[in-house]
């Protein structure tokens, strides 16, 4: 049933609960402190809710209690220095204080991609599921926020049933999350939805105090929060196939960008003719690089596991072709290099030994300093691999790149980066990349060549300021 709030009409359908721990609103903790859970559980406190963050990683937690955000994202420093000096906040790495502590328990781990396999890795889960079962001494709610294959949650019930005393009746439910990160602040405070997968009264209601101060603030800036309450099954399905619908449309429109560079069409002004129409929209028609990040490549791949594993692999066959158009933008980009270098591509590809290319950005996108499955990233390595110099620089992921991709050479601004460059490729479509001054970087650029990886810059621009400009689907 979808429940729109606020509503005039009473909701009888949520019955009030008094959490288990006897305080006025349910203790809530989050059980990893990655990208999801640090910042559910700093936003949380920031709701007015007591709120203890676990993890098992020591310097981790040692970073949030002192003020210290692991992660970038915008606003949430300030937010995590303000609730711990309130007292709201804390984090800690004993798993026996967070059963004690908590109403509601969100498992916020990580479903990486399987190292044998396109399924996903729900190693973590089981962990943090069974280490919690094991020390929880009254009853509780456990909720998957984690994106994981459908089933998960009936499985996770079996491991509470299997690990923690039967007359505790200690509960599961899953309620997916939907962060985008350089967003994620907002995401949490002011969501566009709320879906729940609950088989009880108690859940529901549990879930519905745990969920009160977003619906509380929504009410007082006269918003609504579409509340959808549902089965296992179906809140499973709700995050793996938003991320599915996103990945298709942005691939897509790469494809588009595809047959455009073999017509002669300008695959911007494709997007932007079709966008105009209501039942296409013009968000995520943006050719390029295509996705990547910690969610959409691994979660359609594992999509597509889980859905062999059903029997209905045959549905979701399209996926397969949708991850290999994302895949392929990245060796177009290689392509284009070798095409403004006047390289050949042989059967081994191009050879662009002797030239130094600058790459501008490392993250898979802005606003972050996220570099996982990062398509700049990738694209970058196929350069040093092809045998460029690569110089690569990012406002914010440098550390996180040098980690990943350390044969590459870093630099500590975009004028070092670009100073001597052969070509320089633009992948990640930040600020500082978008408003540069095509003329001054040309000043220092050993050739005036550029390739527009996202599309994210004036073309006029750069052709007027003597750059020879390459965009991705673009004549």
């Amino acid at each position: 049933m979808t429940i729109p709030y606020p509503n005039t009409q009473p909701m009888p359908a949520i019955a009030a609960v008094t959490p288990p721990s006897g305080a006025q609103r349910p203790r809530v903790t989050f059980l990893g402190t990655g990208y999801l859970g640090a910042t559910y559980a700093i936003c949380y406190a920031e709701l007015g809710y007591e709120v203890l963050g676990f993890d098992v990683d020591a310097d981790k937690i040692a970073m949030l209690n002192a003020g210290e955000v692991p992660i970038h994202e915008p606003g949430l420093d300030e937010l995590l220095k303000r609730n711990l000096a309130a007292g709201r906040l804390r984090f800690s790495t004993d798993i026996a204080e967070v059963a004690d502590f908590g109403d509601v328990h969100f498992i916020c781990v990580g479903t990486p991609q399987r190292a044998d396999g396109m399924g996903a890795d729900l190693s973590y889960v089981e962990a943090s599921v069974t280490s919690l079962a094991q020390h929880l001494t009254r009853k509780a709610l456990i909720v998957g926020k984690s994106t994981v294959p459908v089933g998960t949650a009936e499985w996770v019930e079996q491991l509470v049933s299997k690990h923690s005393p039967a007359d505790l009746g200690v509960e599961v439910a899953w309620s997916p999350e939907f962060l985008q990160e350089g967003f994620a602040v907002d995401d949490v405070l002011r969501p566009n939805r709320i879906v729940v997968g609950v088989k009880s009264e108690w859940a529901n209601g549990m879930l519905y105090a745990a969920h009160k101060g977003v619906f509380d603030l929504a009410a007082t800036e006269d918003r609504e929060v579409p509340l959808v309450v549902t089965d296992f099954a179906t809140a499973e399905l709700v995050k793996v196939a938003a991320n599915a619908f996103l990945a298709t449309k942005i691939s897509f429109i790469n494809a588009m960008a595809e047959v455009c560079e073999a017509s002669g069409g300008d695959v911007t002004h494709l997007a932007r003719a079709i966008g105009f129409d209501p039942r296409i929209g013009n968000r995520f028609l943006q050719a390029g690089l295509g996705f990547g990040g910690a969610c959409l490549p691994k979660d359609i791949r594992a999509f597509q596991a889980r859905a062999q594993e059903l029997g209905a692999g045959e549905a979701l066959r399209f996926l397969h072709e949708v991850d290999l158009i994302n895949l392929r933008r990245r060796t177009r980009v290689v392509q284009l290099a070798a095409e403004l270098l006047g390289r050949r591509s042989g059967p081994a590809g191009p050879d662009l030994s002797g030239t130094r290319v600058a790459v501008l950005g490392a993250t898979f996108k802005p606003n972050t300093d996220d570099v996982r499955d990062a398509p700049a990233l990738s694209v970058a390595s196929l350069l040093r691999k092809a045998g460029a110099d690569v110089h690569v620089y990012d406002p914010q992921g440098m550390e996180r790149a040098r980690a990943v991709a350390p044969e590459l050479v870093y630099e500590p601004g975009i004028n070092e980066a670009v100073t001597g460059a052969d070509l320089v490729c633009v992948l990640t479509e930040w600020a500082d990349f978008r408003n540069a001054d095509p003329v001054a970087l040309g000043e220092l650029a050993a050739g005036r060549k550029v390739v527009d990886g996202r599309n994210c810059l004036d073309s006029a621009l750069w052709t007027q300021a003597g750059w020879e400009y390459r965009g991705m689907g673009r004549p």
